[in-house]
């Protein structure tokens, strides 16, 4: 099942328009598709200075453009001059303390942004499925403990949550008139707490932790209880190929969304640093601190249920939660060592995950 999808991907005239090609997981995703042989252009904001996306070296690797998903004209015109067949849509303000002090940037960004992307794939012709990668987040959380399937109802609480329930609802909407006035098919594609190599966004648990073995400094940490599905980055990204291939095929997806997580239960963050302590002795100075009036509300309890990825795309993480943890702190470690560029080092990831899904030689 897994090598059709990619097959179907493959045709002679397939190419990806990626979002958020300058990102963490858009340069993973960049890299991913590259290796299948897949053509993929990039539209992003210009790469930070620190970016995995700089260590690379990547400018000019790809057609791409650095501009804002809000510029529709430029959005609009570079959508016509590459005409993609398909489209991944990750650009995003993606950080929940960020959205708290920029409120209206980030509804912005996340909604009238996703519906500049649709409505340019409309307005360019030819393009045949659109992937809208939202969150876990998006999901009515009463802290129950229990695993979200993708018909369980939608609420945000904090401004970014809440703008990628808006850009659901773009989602759905779009779906309703694809269906009167015909256009791309398009699908939702449920992710979180991704982690991998390269990744040094602020307020993320393990880019801060990197940070605090780069500086050698103590780093806080906040809500040990709390659980998230801590998953390697190749994982979710390989799920949303399948999903899109097979959304294109014309196979109905229920509720038009699609959940990629770990199979096994949610790790806490005591766990995560246990993991760390356990594989890496005294290399991370921590320490954890009580909740403050102040700090942002997060939920406690997070969970995805992934049953119909796994029946309908053949997709199962290659990295268990455990495993994921270990490889993004050796990749660190063998990049900060020097044993291994950054670039051999997502090389080998991929492989791997090629490897797991018996895709040599497609």
């Amino acid at each position: 099942m897994v090598r059709d999808l990619i097959s179907n991907l493959k045709q002679s005239d397939s190419s990806v328009l990626l979002t958020g090609h300058t990102g963490f997981k858009g340069t993973w995703m960049t890299l991913l598709l590259e290796r299948l042989g897949i053509e993929v252009f990039g539209y992003s904001l210009q790469p930070t200075e620190s970016s995995l996306y700089n260590r690379l070296g990547r400018v000019g690797k790809i057609v791409e453009v650095f501009d804002d998903i809000r510029n529709q004209d430029k959005l609009n015109s570079f959508f016509s001059s590459v005409k993609p067949k398909y489209v991944i849509h990750m650009a995003a303000q993606p950080l929940v303390r960020v959205s708290y002090e920029q409120p209206i940037e980030t509804f912005e960004i996340n909604v009238m942004g996703t519906i500049n992307v649709i409505n340019a794939s409309i307005l360019t012709g030819g393009v045949d499925t659109i992937g809208i990668v939202t969150t876990d987040k998006v999901y009515q959380n009463n802290n129950l403990g229990r695993r979200f399937t993708e018909s369980d109802p939608l609420q945000g609480l904090d401004p970014y949550s809440a703008s990628k329930v808006a850009a659901e609802s773009v989602v759905k909407s779009w779906i309703n008139i694809q269906k009167v006035k015909g256009g791309p098919q398009l699908v939702s594609l449920r992710a979180g707490n991704v982690i991998g190599g390269g990744d040094l966004a602020h307020d993320r648990i393990i880019p801060d932790l990197v940070r605090g073995v780069i500086s050698n400094s103590l780093v806080e940490i906040r809500n040990p209880l709390s659980t998230r599905p801590w998953q390697h980055v190749l994982d979710p990204l390989f799920g949303y190929l399948l999903g899109i291939s097979k959304v294109s095929s014309g196979f109905p997806i229920k509720e038009n969304a699609i959940n990629f997580g770990p199979t096994e239960p949610s790790y806490s963050v005591e766990q995560l640093i246990d993991i760390i302590e356990k594989n890496f002795p005294g290399v991370v100075k921590y320490k954890f601190r009580d909740f403050e009036e102040n700090d942002v509300k997060e939920s406690v309890f997070l969970d995805l249920d992934s049953e119909l990825a796994r029946n309908t795309l053949g997709w199962t993480p290659v990295w268990s939660q455990e495993q994921a943890i270990i490889a993004t702190f050796k990749w660190w470690q063998v990049i900060t060592n020097k044993k291994l560029s950054a670039q051999l080092s997502i090389e080998k990831d991929i492989e791997k995950l090629i490897e797991f899904y018996g895709l040599k030689g497609i």
